[in-house]
């Protein structure tokens, strides 16, 4: 176990170096003068030649990637250009909204998805199955966007049943915080919920086809008994999968969906970022959807061993 953790976290550090330096690299390749965002288009050559000193945007790239990649090693993600607000600072304003969206978003998916999967691969070749397979590839098929504005116009516009954006903390009002949440939770959850649907019904009709269940049944066990108690759990680690790497792109930002229903967390913050060509926050942004994809896939390799315990974390043997 021990040698396992210390090969992944090793692993994880190396990852996470290439991922610094192409996060790096594509956005000192975007077009645009950082010192010129700053200072307006009426800025004077002396001006902007004194900011770029003051920032070390002259300096060779690779030493101001030493420099950037430095400071983050101590916390210091830089500040933004557009208002000198430390990075760090921002994306922890950001980041429990992004973690409330997700945390919704992936409730509503499980709610949908378990149940689905279950029916359907329990019901093969019965209208449940079909229904479930439908949805399934209805789901993952309409993209975020359009099922995003969808939602927007028959449940916010039409049936007025709730506010078609915006956002409030939910310690300022719960009640107002929650609706405002419902319909971008729904807008990512259903696409997540059909994935988890096809895959959990996929690996549920392979376990159901095992020895160990048709024993489990001969021996009497009642059918809500096997699905649950035997099928279910082993079914489980490619579900977790897919819902693992889910959950990291959601806590790096739901960007589509957060800009449609303009929700400030973490993927709006990017766009805004982009759009200024505030490139310490892209940078700092998108550094840490890496860090968040690097680390669930951590967490996955150590619920597989808990899942199935005849999955040994040494190291790539089982």
């Amino acid at each position: 176990m021990a040698r396992f953790l210390i090969r992944r976290l090793g692993l994880m550090v190396v990852i996470l170096f290439i991922v610094s330096i192409i996060i790096f690299s594509l956005v000192h390749l975007t077009p645009g003068d950082p010192a010129r965002m700053m200072l307006g288009q009426e800025a004077t050559e002396e001006s902007l030649n004194a900011l770029r000193e003051k920032m070390g945007l002259n300096e060779p790239l690779y030493v101001q990637y030493l420099t950037w990649i430095g400071g983050i090693i101590q916390g210091d993600f830089g500040n933004s250009l557009k208002d000198n607000t430390p990075v760090l600072t921002v994306l922890l304003q950001k980041l429990p909204v992004t973690i409330q969206l997700t945390i919704m978003s992936f409730a509503i998916a499980l709610i949908i998805a378990i149940p689905a999967g279950i029916i359907s691969a329990t019901r093969k070749g019965t209208f449940w199955d079909y229904f479930g397979t439908t949805f399934a590839l209805s789901g993952v098929s309409i993209p975020p966007f359009f099922l995003g504005i969808l939602l927007i116009f028959i449940f916010a516009i039409s049936l007025g049943w709730f506010p078609p954006s915006g956002y409030i903390e939910p310690w300022v009002d719960f009640k107002k915080s929650m609706l405002l949440m419902v319909l971008p939770a729904v807008a990512v959850g259903v696409r997540l919920s059909a994935e988890i649907t096809r895959m959990l019904r996929s690996s549920m009709l392979e376990v159901l086809g095992a020895d160990y269940i048709r024993t489990a049944y001969s021996k009497g066990v009642l059918e809500k008994g096997v699905v649950i108690g035997h099928a279910l759990k082993n079914a489980l680690i490619p579900v977790v999968t897919v819902s693992g790497l889910q959950l990291a792109t959601f806590l790096g930002g739901a960007v589509i969906t957060e800009t449609i229903f303009a929700v400030p967390g973490l993927g709006r913050l990017v766009v805004d970022a982009i759009l200024t060509r505030d490139f310490p926050v892209v940078q700092g942004a998108v550094l840490f959807m890496a860090i968040a994809v690097v680390v669930t896939n951590f967490l996955i390799d150590i619920l597989y061993s808990i899942l199935d315990p005849r999955i040994k974390l040494t190291g790539g043997q089982s």
